[in-house]
């Protein structure tokens, strides 16, 4: 965690220093896409992040408030990661109710146990072309 004297870091640095992409150029997609919002407003991938920004980022299905705790420019291990920026404790609930769901809504699936035979091949390509008129 490197503390800058400018104490101003890019967005797309920050958030891939802060672990929430996996690389810069996603993180930069990221923000161009409009799936993170600072103080309430979209950002550019160039925008200043400084310490006490509120940020709400949202990473496929999971969304995350947070608020900017630390600045770095460089990647480190999660722990480093994490110390950079506190979620809100009503994001963190949010977010755990979601996965709750999403959990319950497919435990009721069971994968096949053997691979279709000739007939039930057939049954699923015909289904197949249905769907394509």
């Amino acid at each position: 965690m490197t503390e800058l004297p400018t104490a101003t870091v890019r967005l797309d640095l920050w958030l891939w220093a802060a672990r929430f992409f996996r690389t810069r150029s996603l993180a930069k997609q990221a923000v161009e896409t409009g799936k993170v919002d600072a103080a309430g407003q979209r950002a550019k991938s160039s925008r200043a992040v400084r310490v006490g920004d509120v940020l709400v980022i949202t990473r496929g299905e999971e969304v995350f408030e947070i608020e900017v705790l630390a600045l770095s420019d460089r990647r480190g291990s999660a722990a480093v990661a994490q110390a950079l920026y506190s979620e809100s404790a009503a994001s963190r609930q949010r977010r755990e109710a979601a996965l709750a769901a999403r959990r319950a809504e497919r435990a009721g699936y069971q994968a096949p146990q053997s691979r279709p035979d000739k007939r039930a091949r057939r049954l699923i390509r015909a289904l197949g072309d249905i769907d394509a008129l």
